[in-house]
């Protein structure tokens, strides 16, 4: 039972997650019902009577009939749930208290709908979305937790990823697949795979779940209109991540530094780690059960967008980029087996701070369609990738500081280490391009073709220098 201090403090701090105020019994009893139905959905909280709208507590007088009709309206609600119903005498005013604590049986039904708490309001769930997500966020129904009855296990498991994961997660090799795969849950209780486990490790999976693919686009301009580039990739999760990224890395500019005779750095326009963040969010994060929608990877002039069906849970919606919640947590826990995601709710900050020190603007966010999309800046044509780059290297004592723009070719490369460091060896040329030695012959033959440069002495000692 609350006391009359408690609810002093509770009045002075005003409606919030876990307290609601009424000033008195309203003529329609269900109003209280609808409250408490939400509490009981979200984590309980205290339905007090005898507060106005400015906090103040005035008290209210409930007398027999008024408290069997609450008492009688809350036994509407399904499955049954048991409320405190009392008063408490605050400096001589009378405040009553319907106590309601987080429900064990969840969802709360009143009359057929769902109510739950958003903020200081009670929300009625009305979209076939809204109600998915509570009940994801009450731990009953998750896409990838349930049964693929289809799935061939024998004949349908990508042995390659399977064995890729295992490496990538220091799990021992004396183990049987089967046994690593039922003790990281990939199968029920019946010994089913469970479609997050055929979505990890089926090797097309989108034969089964038509939505289960990733879309990559690349727009001429700013808008929707011209496809440049459209490609389509399915398989296993963990590849689909991969070739999304060495699609996205096709689309942008990238410059080369060469400090010294260490191998050279690539700087790209966009980090490349905030698009490993957004495309793996997506695919932990969205929902499966969206069939009409896929993932995807949009690059325009200014911008790309990663974006997934599915927009906020109900229980993250408060704690945006601090609190971590999935709709899909054993495909999320396979992914963070293979150390490419963190447990807690870091991957939007590590975003932030990416582009941040890349000096670009922080990625926007947006929840529009019931998709989610986060969207990443691309620097500006007059900031070429030259002058980022440039920006944060200069020449010093003998040292190479140079930057090479991603459009011109590997030769210019070649041709700047040999004007800088005449007689380099091919080998070690090879090292500092970081290319084949066999790729690098074949670019210092094209040098020596066009007569830009030829080889000094002997086959084993000897080296290349400007003709």
């Amino acid at each position: 039972m609350l006391t009359a201090e408690e609810i002093k403090s509770i009045s002075k701090s005003g409606e919030g997650y876990n307290a609601d105020f009424k000033l008195k019994v309203p003529g329609k009893v269900r109003e209280l019902s609808e409250e408490v139905c939400a509490f009981a959905n979200s984590e309980g909280g205290f339905l007090l009577i005898g507060i106005d709208d400015k906090n103040q507590i005035v008290g209210a007088a409930i007398d027999n009939p008024k408290r069997s009709a609450i008492q009688d309206s809350i036994r509407d609600i399904s499955p049954a749930l048991h409320v405190d119903i009392y008063s408490v005498d605050v400096d001589g005013k009378s405040v009553w208290v319907i106590e309601v604590p987080s429900g064990k049986d969840k969802p709360y039904v009143l009359s057929g709908a769902i109510y739950v708490r958003e903020s200081a309001n009670t929300q009625k769930l009305t979209t076939a979305e809204e109600i998915r997500s509570f009940f994801q966020n009450s731990n009953r129904i998750y896409f990838d937790a349930v049964p693929c009855i289809k799935f061939d296990f024998e004949k349908e498991l990508d042995n390659d990823t399977f064995n890729l994961f295992r490496t990538e997660s220091g799990i021992s090799g004396n183990i049987s697949t089967h046994q690593i795969l039922n003790n990281l849950q990939v199968f029920d209780d019946s010994g089913k795979i469970k479609n997050g486990g055929v979505l990890f490790f089926g090797k097309q999976p989108e034969i089964t779940f038509h939505q289960a693919v990733t879309r990559c686009v690349r727009f001429k301009g700013k808008t929707k209109v011209h496809i440049i580039d459209d490609k389509t990739y399915g398989g296993p999760l963990y590849q689909q991540y991969h070739q999304a990224e060495t699609w996205i890395k096709d689309k942008l500019e990238v410059a080369y530094i060469i400090e010294g005779m260490g191998p050279r750095k690539e700087v790209w326009e966009i980090p490349l780690t905030v698009f490993k963040e957004a495309i793996i969010n997506a695919l932990s994060h969205r929902d499966y059960y969206e069939q009409g929608a896929v993932t995807m990877v949009e690059v325009y002039d200014d911008r790309v967008e990663i974006s997934n069906p599915g927009g906020l849970l109900i229980g993250v919606k408060n704690d945006f980029g601090k609190k971590s919640m999935t709709r899909n947590p054993l495909i999320f826990g396979l992914f963070t087996r293979m150390s490419l995601v963190e447990q807690v709710a870091s991957g939007i900050p590590r975003m932030r701070k990416a582009m941040k020190e890349a000096e670009l603007p922080e990625p926007t966010f947006t929840t529009d369609g019931g998709f989610f999309t986060v969207e990443f800046k691309r620097p500006q044509k007059n900031d070429t990738i030259n002058d980022i780059v440039n920006s944060k290297s200069g020449t010093t004592n003998g040292t190479i500081n140079g930057t090479i723009n991603s459009e011109s070719p590997i030769e210019e490369i070649v041709l700047k280490l040999i004007t800088e460091h005449e007689g380099l060896s091919a080998r070690k040329i090879s090292k500092l391009i970081d290319k084949s030695l066999r790729t690098t012959m074949r670019y210092l033959d094209d040098l020596k073709k066009s007569e830009k440069i030829e080889f000094r002495g002997a086959l084993k000692n000897g080296g290349y220098y400007l003709k």
